[in-house]
């Protein structure tokens, strides 16, 4: 089906020139491409790598500073505690002797009390005598002062009485003696 110029031939020769060209190009956009993921995989990779490095460095520090306030804080703890141990044993000792002392203080009291209770108590027969009549004689004594007492209050009343009358009823008396 050739019409003697060879259209066909070069129809073809063009077509498969396009093909090449095309293949060529899409080839290289292809190649390109995946240069691109290639090298966007690298960095996408160094970036992850430098990210997991910064945080690795940061988890190191921070747990660095976690530990040493770890430290310092048990430290304060059991330095706190030995200083209230000491003083509890410094405070229970000045304790523990202020009842010691106060216990035989109280025996030593206790001993002395009984032996002056049975020497009193053989002298209190003669001495109830003596302050029974004592006794009668201080309530008799009493008895008469209350009385002058009593006297003696009773008339002082009268007294202020004949005193409080006021200046208005002395010149009201007057002037109806005048009269």
């Amino acid at each position: 089906m050739s019409n003697g110029n060879g259209v066909t031939a070069t129809l073809s020769n063009a077509a498969e020139a396009v093909a090449d060209k095309a293949s060529n190009v899409g080839s290289a956009v292809a190649k390109r491409a995946r240069g691109a993921v290639a090298s966007a995989k690298k960095t996408a990779k160094k970036a992850s790598k430098a990210v997991s490095k910064s945080a690795a460095k940061a988890k190191k520090a921070v747990s660095k500073r976690v530990a040493k306030a770890k430290k310092s804080l048990a430290s304060a703890s059991a330095s706190a505690k030995a200083e209230v141990a000491a003083l509890k044993r410094k405070g229970a000792g000045k304790k523990s002797a202020a009842k010691k002392a106060v216990k035989k203080a109280a025996k030593k009291g206790a001993a002395k009390k009984a032996t002056v209770k049975r020497k009193v108590a053989a002298k209190k027969g003669a001495v109830k005598k003596a302050a029974k009549k004592v006794a009668r004689k201080v309530t008799a004594k009493k008895a008469a002062v209350k009385k002058a007492v009593k006297k003696a209050t009773r008339k002082a009343p009268a007294k202020k009485a004949a005193a409080r009358k006021s200046p208005a009823r002395k010149a009201a008396k007057k002037s109806a003696k005048k009269k």
